[in-house]
């Protein structure tokens, strides 16, 4: 209680925390007048300003500030606005009826009009161990951080300057304390303080780099790349169900090809799906696998038409490498396709959950997903207008549209599936009932390979 009233007395009189969080090597702040930048009010949602403004009006500061800043300055549409305060989240509730308190790692404010909700943080500062407050660390990772500050305490605890602009509406000024302004200009993405240790605070700050490079197009700063390539190793540490929200937010968000590639190439992606990753090393029949790549642009070009996309689809492709190895092995030893393919699923799905914890409904219509690609092979008789009433067939044949356009040897089984799509009773029947060789991996060939043989030297997962 003491030092929760010493914390309170502090923030109150413009008090920051330890002299170290405020070395002298800081720029001075910058106070970008409204006549100097292109973020306008029209821009903000009606909610956002309405909290905004209550919150100036009783005496709080208040601030736009993150990825809603950032984006309209560089002349995007923001996907959502936070705001940052001096007020406690015990304040902001007593200030809206229409607000809830949420986290326990983070306490926030949730302010909720409608469908929309504002998130409000109270400003926060940097904890070091043995310092007062409700910040808890362990090993060097922030496991809770609710240890409040001031205004430029907050900017200098952000992971990133371009997200550490903050939109004041007292006199509708940007206030930058960290050189993001000069960063946005630039297209740089840096890393606020020693990377080294903020990756070490909180390792997904990784992923955020990769994301954030990926959605704006900005190149990562060397300093806080190379620390990248140094700790990639510590996400292995991190909650798999903490990684699943990370995933969703790299691969649904429109901008998936970009950060897959850069996952790839800061080697980060073998981190996550390790399985997948030991077999995008290797070649199919001399060619690169495309399958995943065409899955992402798939699903990139889907959210930007306004589409929608279920993670369990991601999953599938993201896992389709392993489970149809895993299957072929099996098959290799007498089991039944559609078996193979069942004992595939549990295998790759019980491993991927250790490390990304999708829930089991995604993950249960990914390997019904994987199975219905044995089940699309049968196309005599009414099977295949039975599977045709199948919940999860149009993913399917989706899916399998993607196979073929990666180079699998499906071409005559994708075609078949949309003749039969297209055709009316009459010609469904008659397509049924045509002689059409079964089997996951029967059909014309795409493109000469010129025979299965791999490199000199280069030996498959299985034989490593």
């Amino acid at each position: 209680m003491l030092s929760r009233l010493k914390q309170s007395l502090a923030k109150k009189l413009g008090l920051g925390s330890r002299k170290e969080h405020t070395p002298a090597s800081r720029p001075a702040v910058r106070i970008i007048p409204r006549s100097e930048h292109g973020l306008s009010r029209s821009n903000i949602s009606e909610s956002a300003l309405k909290v905004l403004y209550r919150l100036h009006k009783a005496g709080y500061e208040a601030y736009l500030v993150g990825g809603g800043v950032r984006d309209m300055l560089l002349g995007r549409e923001p996907k959502d606005f936070d705001i940052s305060t001096n007020a406690t989240p015990e304040e902001v509730k007593q200030l809206f009826r229409n607000c809830i308190l949420i986290g326990r790692r983070f306490r926030l404010a949730h302010v909720r009009y409608g469908h929309e909700v504002i998130e409000v943080a109270t400003f926060r500062a940097h904890h070091e161990a043995g310092e007062e407050g409700e910040g808890v660390m362990e090993n060097g990772r922030i496991l809770r951080d609710n240890v409040y500050g001031t205004l430029e305490d907050d900017a200098w605890r952000r992971d990133f300057t371009v997200n550490a602009l903050y939109y004041n509406i007292a006199d509708f000024s940007v206030v930058d304390h960290t050189g993001g302004m000069d960063d946005i200009k630039v297209g740089r993405l840096r890393m606020i303080g020693d990377p080294q240790a903020r990756y070490r605070e909180d390792p997904v700050r990784m992923l955020r780099a990769v994301r954030f490079a990926g959605k704006l197009g900005f190149r990562i700063d060397e300093p806080s790349e190379q620390a990248i390539h140094a700790l990639g190793g510590l996400l292995e540490e991190v909650p798999a169900a903490r990684l699943f929200d990370e995933a969703l937010k790299m691969f649904m968000s429109g901008y998936a090809v970009e950060t897959y590639e850069l996952l790839r190439h800061y080697r980060l992606f073998g981190h996550l799906f390790p399985d997948t990753e030991k077999w995008l090393r290797y070649e199919d029949h001399h060619y690169p696998r495309t399958f995943v790549a065409r899955a992402l642009e798939n699903t990139d070009k889907r959210l930007q038409e306004g589409k929608t996309v279920t993670p369990a689809f991601l999953f599938a492709a993201l896992l389709w490498e392993p489970a149809r190895k895993e299957a072929e092995r099996l098959r290799a030893k007498g089991e039944g396709g559609l078996q193979a393919m069942q004992q595939a699923g549990d295998t790759v799905v019980a491993r991927q959950v250790q490390r990304i914890a999708f829930p089991k409904r995604f993950t249960l219509q990914s390997r019904e997903i994987w199975e219905m690609q044995e089940r699309l092979t049968a196309t005599g008789g009414r099977r295949p207008f039975r599977l045709l009433e199948h919940p999860r067939f149009r993913a399917a044949y989706d899916f399998l549209l993607l196979r073929a356009e990666s180079g699998e040897e499906i071409d005559e089984l994708a075609a078949w599936w949309t003749s039969f799509i297209e055709a009316d009773e009459a010609g469904r029947v008659e397509l049924s009932s045509g002689q059409r060789s079964s089997g996951s991996g029967s059909g014309k060939k795409r493109r000469s390979r010129g025979g299965r043989r791999r490199k000199p030297g280069q030996s498959t997962p299985a034989e490593s």
